[in-house]
């Protein structure tokens, strides 16, 4: 069995042809929920993120943006180019700090 498992609207599926579905669904924007902000660059969610308690974690990947929480063993790994920041990244951060952010259509 291969494909992808879509978490869509509280229900999780598999979906065997993914192209097929990416190509119809929309653009996805990381919003901080106390603001109203979209995130739209690095810069503003390092801002939100140390605001958190979250400090940048130099000791990875050279091509990876990280931040980690001292409370936590969390680990939020990011590319380093804005343009691959995509709905996966934005789910990571959205389950690392409930209630605080959210993935909404564009």
């Amino acid at each position: 069995m291969s494909g992808v498992w879509v978490f869509k609207n509280g229900v999780i599926r598999l979906v065997e042809n993914p192209q097929a579905e990416t190509s119809s669904s929309r653009k996805k924007a990381l919003v901080h929920l106390p603001s109203g902000q979209v995130v739209s660059s690095y810069s503003t969610l390092e801002q939100i993120l140390t605001g958190l308690g979250w400090e940048r974690y130099y000791g990875g990947d050279p091509d990876l943006f990280q931040f980690h929480k001292r409370s936590s063993i969390d680990l939020i790994s990011l590319p380093r180019d804005f343009s691959k920041f995509n709905s996966v990244y934005m789910y990571d951060i959205v389950i690392k700090n409930p209630n605080i952010f959210h993935v909404r259509d564009m």
